[in-house]
């Protein structure tokens, strides 16, 4: 018995000893419009393993052996963050009280107003996808302006693409290797099932990466994060998809141990706000989790987003002038339907195995394994031995006939006599006949032959540019709270690629087979495989190009924490290696020796360093600074110089240097929220490859006879600068009136003049002719970066009722958008004559600079009027949204591209001076009114 009572004197000391060293955190979580508790709350401590949940009656018991000032974070789903400073007091324990969180009923914005254009996805075009997926849930008033109000606009934050920010899902690294971006399409239709997210924007402290200069976006899809219950959401608009459903189920985490969250949804459209832009999209989430016990949990996540889009096509003024703005090129009707030629198919299944391990209370290690596959295919219409089929091809055109076109320029002499006659029956005809004519294609691939026998060749097919995935990764990331004043973070994923890059067959359009051949060769060099020579390929035969992408990529990273009462500070470091290689399937006839197999591959091993430094003036302002220089591996895309034909390695390819800093004043107030950020970066060695056919590009004599060619063109040595200042402004008016006002301004340049190298393959007909040419450097330097206006203001009006209703305003101007510039047409090359080689004699400083000067967008000021209300109905929650974008619908571009084929100054010249240039700029414009309705109930 002496011993029973030493033992339990002994326990009960420890115990009464370790709660000395504790503070005990009490309080309940509710509504804080109804006023009703809420169960399976997460109540956590920031930048610690310690975590609760609260009770059916929104109770919870939070113990803390953290030393001093520490920072609590209530997150639930579907409702906003609320953040709570709480102070250590040791053996005492702290009521909180009613802690009320606010639902994100009011940032019910579909993702679907966040459009990706036809340009964001094209492999040619300079732009990229916005950072949309990056903004959706951040709640600072200028964040909130930049994505849901200047998106429409193709804004970008800070100037910058997507691929240089940090997309992950459950700590795992997102962003494609074959071109550094997020698969923004992965993604579609799982709103409900993604709104557990941490963001940090720029190069700001982030615990699970090092991230981009743009910032990193986690997204967390642990089940028993998920607020339990059913939620049902029906969407109406007139953009990308018509309609929308999606229904969502939680159990929240059970006495047993298991939680799951389950979802699927469905977007569709016949056709979406431009002609022809058919849309249809499903989505398949599940997210299962077994607690293993205190310390372990296991997780399982799957989604499938299978989606197929048709795509709106670019036009230049002339198209727009006889057609409208919403005029797509692309479609033709085809037995009574509208049938898009170029359609983006997605399916790119993901699964993943979380494994979260609380180590104790200070420290956590979370694991995971993912495995994507699946096909990326866009369709296009190929064809042989006929006209194309293309409603816009320049020869069918008025400007054919009305500008240098009309004649043989064959010696670029000059002279040319417009055809207004034939220009006039031109116009007639293309009004008669603007859209791609199938049933054409079907008679000229069902007609006899010569002969009179049963028709074989097909003279016309559909087929799908295709990449089939299969991603293996692994991660892990360490953070732990070393003291009161010291956190560490560590972490590392490892990505492994195989990446299938093959053109694809979908229809013969009423053929027997089609060659797979070149017809701008002849002999061995216009076969696509001389292992398999003049192949007759059928529907779902591969053709054309064929060949494997092979990657390994290991990003890892350390980072120290210090924090103090009047002082933060933060020191990261990056570690990366990547290996690619090229393996042809096809020996290709224009290179039999450096198509088939295996290439050398190409090794980058980068580092990265930041940091940043808060001051906090007062509990309700301080001034933070971060800055960070890192070298990052050129994506994979970049990396080969025509990946379709052969294994060579763009010429002097090296990593990329991006440096950047920020400085950051903050206020904040019950009443009034201000940001004010400078900002500067600067990416060096940025390399883009592009295709394109080009008139007059090569002089008569230098290896070869014909001055025109398909041609591709390779830039290195490219430097971008951006810099800019941001303000985000938010005034509570009184309990129910709140203002907005949020700016950017910013001057983004290229900051170097790239080299250009030209690459015919052309020339491989000729024996020992010369492929490659230099044609030195592209002066472009200062001129502004294309696919974004680098000003945006908006001003904005809320009223919130107490009865549960609001509407919203917002006024937005947005200018200095500027069209993407050739840069083969600022090379030395573009002023000499391709018939003598000498400079063109009319060709003045004056001129050239009159049509080199890069197209500066109109301004558009955009009006949007947003509103709402909710209810409980059988204490149910129903609520109702609304929105109307663009309320003048007014029309304007969003971005656009100078077609490249003019390559030399005379060719440009008489071509802009016809007043109907026949390759003028090609423009993607904005929606006009726009309307979405969106309809909630949680069960």
């Amino acid at each position: 018995m002496g011993k029973k009572y030493l033992i339990f004197f002994i326990l009960s000391s420890f115990s009464f000893a370790f709660a000395q060293r504790q503070t005990t955190f009490t309080g309940i979580v509710m509504d804080s419009k109804t006023q009703n508790p809420l169960e399976n709350v997460v109540v956590s401590v920031q930048n610690s393993s310690i975590m609760v949940l609260t009770s059916k009656k929104g109770k919870f018991e939070l113990h803390s052996s953290i030393e001093g000032e520490q920072l609590l974070v209530i997150r639930n789903q579907g409702y906003k963050d609320l953040l709570l400073k709480i102070q250590s007091n040791f053996g005492k324990t702290v009521n909180l009280g009613a802690l009320q969180i606010e639902d994100t009923f009011s940032d019910e914005i579909p993702a679907a107003l966040i459009t990706l254009l036809d340009s964001d996805f094209s492999d040619d075009n300079s732009s990229s996808e916005m950072t949309s997926g990056l903004l959706q849930s951040s709640k600072d008033a200028f964040m909130q302006s930049a994505a849901f109000n200047w998106g429409q606009a193709r804004f970008r934050v800070r100037g910058l693409d997507s691929e240089n920010g940090t997309m992950m899902l459950n700590g795992m690294m997102m962003n494609k290797i074959y071109d550094g971006r997020p698969q923004w399409n992965n993604w579609g239709g799982l709103n409900n099932v993604l709104r557990n997210q941490e963001f940090s924007v720029g190069t700001a402290v982030s615990n699970y990466t090092f991230g981009g200069v743009l910032g990193t976006q986690q997204i967390d899809t642990r089940a028993s994060l998920y607020r339990k219950g059913t939620q049902l959401t029906f969407s109406g608009s007139n953009t990308t998809y018509l309609w929308r459903a999606i229904g969502t189920y939680a159990s929240g985490m059970t006495s047993s141990g298991w939680a799951y969250a389950v979802s699927a949804g469905k977007r569709w459209a016949d056709e979406g706000y431009f002609e022809g832009t058919n849309f249809n999209a499903d989505s398949f989430f599940i997210s299962v989790e077994k607690k293993l016990n205190n310390r372990n949990s296991l997780n399982f996540t799957g989604f499938y987003t299978p989606n197929s889009r048709g795509k709106n096509s670019p036009n230049t003024s002339e198209v727009i002038g006889l057609t409208s703005e919403k005029y797509n090129s692309y479609w033709g009707f085809q037995d009574g339907k509208k049938r898009n030629a170029r359609v983006k198919n997605i399916e790119e299944p993901l699964l993943m195995l979380n494994h979260y391990f609380k180590i104790d209370d200070k420290s956590t290690l979370n694991s995971g394994v993912m495995y994507q596959f699946g096909k990326v295919g866009n369709s296009n219409i190929d064809y042989q031995n006929a006209d194309s089929p293309d409603p816009v091809y320049y020869r069918k055109m008025p400007s054919y006939f009305s500008s240098l076109y009309a004649k043989d320029h064959g010696e670029f002499s000059g002279d040319f006599t417009p055809d207004y006659e034939n220009a006039e029956k031109s116009r007639t005809t293309f009004l008669a006949n603007s859209q791609i004519d199938w049933n054409a294609m079907y008679r000229a691939n069902e007609k006899p032959n010569q002969n009179g026998y049963e028709p074989a060749q097909s003279h016309y097919i559909l087929y799908e540019d295709r990449t089939d995935d299969k991603t293996f990764a692994l991660n892990s990331t360490f953070n732990t709270r070393i003291n009161s004043n010291l956190s560490f973070d560590a972490g590392f994923v490892y990505r492994n690629l195989k990446s299938h890059n093959f053109q694809y067959l979908l229809d013969l359009l009423g053929g027997k087979y089609f060659l797979d051949i070149d017809p701008f060769y002849k002999g061995d060099l216009s076969q696509s495989d001389l292992k398999n020579p003049n192949r007759e390929v059928k529907e779902g035969d591969i053709y054309g190009y064929n060949y494997n992408f092979l990657a390994n990529t290991l990003d890892a990273f350390t980072q120290f924490k210090f924090t103090y009462n009047k002082t933060e500070f933060y020191l990261a470091q990056s570690y990366s290696v990547s290996d690619y290689q090229r393996e042809g399937l096809y020996q290709n006839g224009l290179y039999p020796e450096n198509s088939l197999g295996k290439s050398e591959k190409v090794n980058f091993e980068n580092f990265g360093f930041k940091g940043g430094f808060t001051y906090k003036i007062s509990g309700r302002e301080w001034l933070f600074f971060n800055g960070a220089h890192l070298t990052r591996a050129p994506s994979l895309r970049n990396t080969f110089s025509n990946s379709r034909l052969n294994n060579s390695i763009v010429d002097g390819i090296e990593s990329e240097k991006v440096t950047s800093a920020e400085a950051n004043y903050v206020y904040r107030s019950p009443k009034l929220k201000l940001r004010l950020t400078a900002y500067y970066s600067m990416i060096k060695n940025t390399s883009k490859t592009s295709f394109f056919y080009a008139e007059g590009i090569f002089e008569r004599g230098a290896g070869y006879d014909p001055t025109d060619a398909f041609v591709t063109q390779t830039l290195t040595h490219l430097d971008k600068k951006n810099t800019g200042a941001e303000l985000s402004f938010e005034y509570q008016i009184s309990p129910t009136l709140k203002t907005t006002v949020s700016a950017a301004y910013g001057n983004y340049i290229y900051n170097s003049n790239p080299d250009v190298v030209i690459t015919n393959d052309g020339n491989r007909a000729k024996d020992g002719a010369q492929t490659t040419f230099d044609f030195g450097r592209s002066y472009l330097k200062n001129y502004k970066q294309a696919g974004t206006p680098q000003q945006a203001y908006s001003v904005g009006l809320e009223y919130r009722d107490p009865k549960f209703w609001w509407i919203g305003t917002n006024l937005n101007y947005l200018a200095d958008s500027y069209i993407d510039v050739s840069p083969i047409s600022r090379t030395s090359q573009f002023y000499i004559n391709p018939a003598n080689g000498f400079p063109f004699p009319e060709a003045t400083s004056e001129r050239g600079n009159e049509l080199l000067k890069q197209e500066k967008f109109n301004p558009v000021t955009l009006l949007n009027i947003n509103g709402g209300k909710s209810w409980r109905v059988y204490k149910k929650y129903v609520g109702l949204f609304a929105s109307v974008n663009n309320v003048l619908n007014l029309m304007y571009k969003t971005g656009g591209f100078e077609q490249a084929r003019n390559a030399n100054f005379r060719a440009l010249n008489q071509d802009i001076s016809s007043g109907t240039p026949a390759f003028g700029p090609k423009y993607y414009y904005g929606y006009g009114r726009t309307y979405f309705l969106n309809l909630t109930i949680g069960l």
